[in-house]
This record gives C-alpha cells, structure tokens and sequence, in this order.
C-alpha cells in the first residue's frame, strides 16, 4: 500500500491547485463581467465537454499506458493554467479565454477519472480496494474542501495569477510522484478484448459489457438517481441559503458538506463500507433522503449545516461502494469503458439537473409558497411561506424521492444479489493465454 499511499498524496496536492484555481475562475468572470449568467455559463462549461468526450476518453483509458495518461492529462492542465496566468499579467484576459480553458480541463477530467479509478485496484490489493478507495476520496475531499475554504484568502492575498501558479506548482509536484510511482498494467482479458478493431468498436464494447450485466445496469439506474438528488441539492443551496442569510453564513453550510465528505471518506479509509453491498447503496441512500427532507424543513442556518454535512457525508459511503462494486464486477482492462460511462451519465444528469433545478423553482415551486400562494395555508404551515421556501418544498420533494428510489434498491433484487465480500465471490479476471505477461510500466 505504500506506493498507493505516495499515489495519492500527489493526488491530493492536484485537487488542492485545482480548487484554488475553479474558485479563482468563477470569482474572476463575475467580477469582470457583473453576469450570474457567464458565471453560471462557467459552471456548465466546466462540465459539458467532458461528459460529450467521456465514451473515447474510456476507450483511449483502457487501451493506453494509464500512468502516462495520467501525466499527459496533469501536464495538459499546468499549461492551461500557465497560459491563462500569462493572459492576465499582460492584461489580455477575457472571459472566452476562461471558458476555453475550463472546457480543456473538463475534457482532461474525462479522462483522469476512469483512469484513476481503473488505477485504484491495480495499486491496492483486492481485499483493501475499498479503503484504498476511502484514501482517494479523501484525498479529493480534503483537496476540495482546503482548497476553497483558503481560495478566496489567496485571491485577496496574493490575487489571481499568485492562484494560478500555486496550482501550476502542484500539477509540477504531482507529475514528479507519477514519475516516480510504478502502476502495473492489467492483465488481458475475454471481456477487454472482445471488441477489437477501432477505437468506435471498443466504446461499443463499453456499453455492451454494462448491457450484458443486469446488476450493473441497476447499479447504473440508481446511481444516476442518485446524481438528481445531488444537483438540485447543489443547484438550489446556495439560493436557498442566501434568500434569508448572509454570505457568511453560506460559508458555513458550505464549510458543513465539505466536513461531511471528509468523514465519509475517513470512514471508508477505516472502515472499508458494509459488508453487504446493498447495505452500502440503499442503506445510506435512505438517510441521504431524510437529511435532504430536514434541510428543507425550516430556514435555519445550523439545521441546513447539520443536514449538509449528513448529506454529503452519506454520499460519500453509497459513492464509495459504487466504485468498489465496478472495480471488483469488471474486469482491470475495461474498466476505462465503463467507469467512463458510469461517469458520463452522471455528469448528463447532474448538467440536466443544473439546467432545470432554477427555472423549475423559480417559475413552479417558488409561487406555490409566496405568502399568498396556492400551498402556503397548508405547505406552508409547515415548512414556511415567503422567498426561498419554494426552493425548500423542491428540496423536499427531491428528498422523498431519493427515499422512495432507496426503497426501490432494496427490493431490486439484481442490486440485491450484488457479493457481500468481494474477495470471496469473484475470483481475479485470468489473463488470456497469447497475452504477455502483467508488467510494470517504467519511465
């Protein structure tokens, strides 16, 4: 596990520049623009272009070197993130330039998520994949969680292009550990080879390989459910919050989910998740969908933080089984393919989700509970009338919903039979017999 535990440092010190630098991005395109509008814009573009390039970038995973894509796709960032600090120290920044570079990072992320999830169980052994996938998370979660909570000090501090190197140095640091770290290649199996031919056969193969799997087309269903439930949360909190608190404030509740993505990713390093599966899915889903329902309930500051922070960090332990479940289910040599899908149709659902989450509120829930809205004698004696509790009776109504799709796994009986102790269930993928030999890639 050592060489894992040097693996995910690096990690760490990327995604710590990389929330510096998002942060840094957004404050910069509404400060020069005034715009909610090219903000948001930034927020869609930061997701769109990588879910559209997610099936080749699956592909091009599974049939490359995955620690030299790893490097490519670091380096590709540092100069995005050079260029971009080089356009504002000679005053020739724009916003197109913003975008173009959040769309390259997008389409760079296509391709270091299934990479670094396929990596996961080749560093790792089998039966430590679920804590090594705790470590991952928290590696992100802490990354995430510092990096914005200290990104808007740095602006202040050492102002925009001071942000941009800082992250420039950590993509720097995290190529040299990648240099460094040996990651074996996985071996040749029935199921990664199948497809043959060109790079629009073996994304085919992708799909066929989740198409032929009834528990994993299920696991699919549910974890796309589970993403509604996520970017309406993430849509509708920040309106939420400030329609009756301060920034301040908001920082708190912000400051809540990071804390509770932390101690699920903690719990995951430790702990490894349930034995049972379903008990990993469903089981914390159902909590999720409560937490969601008390955020909504009243507009308080410690109940909306208390119910982030559950939120988040039950989310953590359902996503963390997930990647357990694929990581263990497929076979090492496709597993590009299909954690790219799994991630493609994440982000189409959150970016749906982005989508409509405000115009929904906005134009349907937020009148039913205006003072003198349809719902606001009986609704609204519950959970409070006036701005803002439109957007809690969504958050309501997507919190049910998550416990209705909870109950739903539950009886999913594909989801039901998924092994309860992956080392036991599944033995490794063979290697086909005319491939040669699992190697260590070297620089």
């Amino acid at each position: 596990m050592r060489k894992f535990i040097v693996f995910s440092v690096g990690l760490l010190m990327s995604v710590l520049g990389s929330a510096f630098t998002g942060l840094a991005m957004g404050v910069w395109v509404f400060l020069y623009t005034g715009s909610a509008t090219q903000y948001s814009l930034t927020l869609l573009v930061s997701l769109l272009p990588g879910v559209l390039f997610a099936p080749i970038a699956g592909a091009l995973v599974d049939r490359w070197n995955r620690r030299i894509i790893l490097i490519v796709s670091e380096v590709a960032s540092a100069v995005t993130v050079l260029g971009l600090a080089l356009l504002f120290e000679s005053g020739a920044l724009r916003p197109w330039h913003i975008f173009i570079a959040v769309a390259v990072q997008s389409v760079v992320r296509s391709v270091q998520l299934p990479a670094l999830s396929s990596v996961v169980v080749m560093l790792a052994p089998k039966e430590q994949v679920a804590r090594a996938n705790g470590v991952v998370m928290l590696s992100q979660a802490l990354g995430n969680t510092v990096g914005f909570a200290a990104g808007g000090v740095l602006i202040l501090a050492i102002g925009f292009a001071g942000v941009l190197l800082i992250d420039f140095a950590t993509f720097v640091v995290n190529v040299v550990i990648l240099l460094f770290v040996k990651i074996p290649g996985p071996p040749r199996t029935e199921a990664g080879s199948a497809a043959g031919g060109g790079l629009l056969a073996e994304i085919r193969a992708g799909w066929r390989i989740l198409g032929t799997r009834r528990a994993l087309v299920a696991l699919l269903v549910f974890s796309a459910a589970l993403n509604v439930s996520l970017g309406y949360a993430d849509a509708m909190l920040t309106p939420l919050v400030l329609s009756f608190a301060s920034a301040a404030a908001l920082g708190v509740v912000v400051a809540s989910m990071g804390l509770g993505a932390v101690l699920g990713s903690l719990s995951l390093a430790a702990w490894g998740g349930p034995r049972r599966r379903i008990n990993g899915l469903a089981g914390f889903a159902l909590p999720l969908g409560l937490f969601l329902c008390l955020g909504a309930l009243r507009p308080s500051i410690p109940l909306i933080a208390v119910a982030a922070l559950g939120f988040t960090f039950c989310f953590t332990i359902v996503d963390g089984t997930s990647r357990n479940i694929l990581q263990i289910e497929v076979e090492p040599d496709a597993q590009g393919r299909v954690f790219a899908t799994y991630n493609m149709v994440g982000g189409a659902v959150l970016a749906s989700s982005y989508l409509l989450a405000g115009p929904i509120a906005d134009h349907f829930f937020e009148p039913l509970l205006l003072v003198n809205g349809r719902l606001a004698e009986s609704v609204g004696s519950v959970i409070g009338t006036g701005p803002g509790r439109g957007m809690a009776l969504l958050m309501l109504v997507i919190g049910l919903t998550m416990l209705l799709t909870a109950v739903a796994a539950y009886r999913q009986p594909n989801l039901r039979s998924l092994p309860d102790i992956p080392t036991g269930k599944r033995p490794a993928p063979e290697p086909l017999a005319v491939a040669s030999p699992v190697h260590e890639v070297r620089s």
